[in-house]
């Protein structure tokens, strides 16, 4: 067996590429990451917490330690080869004041809007962001799909971006959309491609990403557009195979 390229890395968003939103894994795109990391090195970069990561990756805390680079919060909490090497808190970077000034116009807004269904948790707070979701993040898979086709619909998510923009032009946030319901809500310059300090720094002179929100205002949009990096938009999962068989596998 010929050895690993190791100037060459992949990176993966999760949502929507490696796992169809909020699911598992499959046994398939489980074994194309397998043979891909017999090829070059292989990272994550995901923007939900690392629990949540962790469990789309098939409930294995080793999951950490199985790639190269683990990427959680858009690559704000960064772990190599298992073990940490990046945290930022958002808490600390503004201050209380400023966060619960964004929290109560995002609650007072989300009470604002009609919707199909509302359920439960409709803000999480994270070490590195805060999420918002107007339907709820508590709502069942088929909710969420209902949302999802909705907001294609209505542009509820997008209208909710652009009044956090106006109501806040100059704090120092993003608003993106992520997945199927929500807004990550990120301190400007912590978005995916964040974790490529990381990268750079260990010297990979290719680095792949791939991912399914890059258009303007999704959350795998800075990442694909970066000039450091070479980006791959996918459909969904089984694409993401098939790029991986055409492009290193085949």
């Amino acid at each position: 067996m010929a050895s690993r390229d190791m100037s060459t890395i992949c990176l993966f968003d999760i949502d929507g590429t490696l796992t169809l939103p909020r699911q598992v894994i499959s046994g398939e795109m489980k074994e194309s990451l397998k043979a891909l990391q017999q090829k070059v090195a292989v990272g994550l970069v995901g923007g939900s917490d690392k629990a949540k990561i962790v469990e789309q990756m098939g409930s294995n805390s080793d999951v950490i330690k199985e790639f190269d680079y683990f990427f959680s919060e858009n690559g704000v909490i960064a772990y190599k080869n298992g073990d940490l090497i990046g945290e930022e808190s958002i808490q600390k970077h503004f201050g209380e004041d400023k966060l619960q000034d964004v929290i109560n116009f995002g609650l007072h807004y989300m009470s604002t809007i009609r919707l199909p269904c509302k359920r439960g948790t409709f803000i999480e707070f994270r070490k590195s962001m805060m999420n918002f979701c107007p339907i709820g993040r508590s709502c069942s898979q088929a909710e969420r799909d209902a949302f999802s086709k909705y907001d294609q619909e209505h542009q509820v998510r997008k209208k909710f971006v652009d009044a956090l923009y106006e109501k806040f032009p100059d704090l120092g946030l993003n608003y993106v959309i992520g997945g199927q319901i929500s807004i990550d809500v990120i301190p400007e310059g912590w978005n995916k491609s964040y974790c490529l300090k990381f990268i750079k720094r260990d010297g990979f002179k290719t680095i792949h990403f791939f991912g399914d929100k890059t258009q303007p205002g999704g959350n795998d949009h800075e990442i694909y557009e970066d000039k450091r990096t070479i980006g791959h938009v996918v459909k969904n999962p089984a694409d993401t195979i098939q790029q991986l068989q055409e492009l290193f596998l085949g």
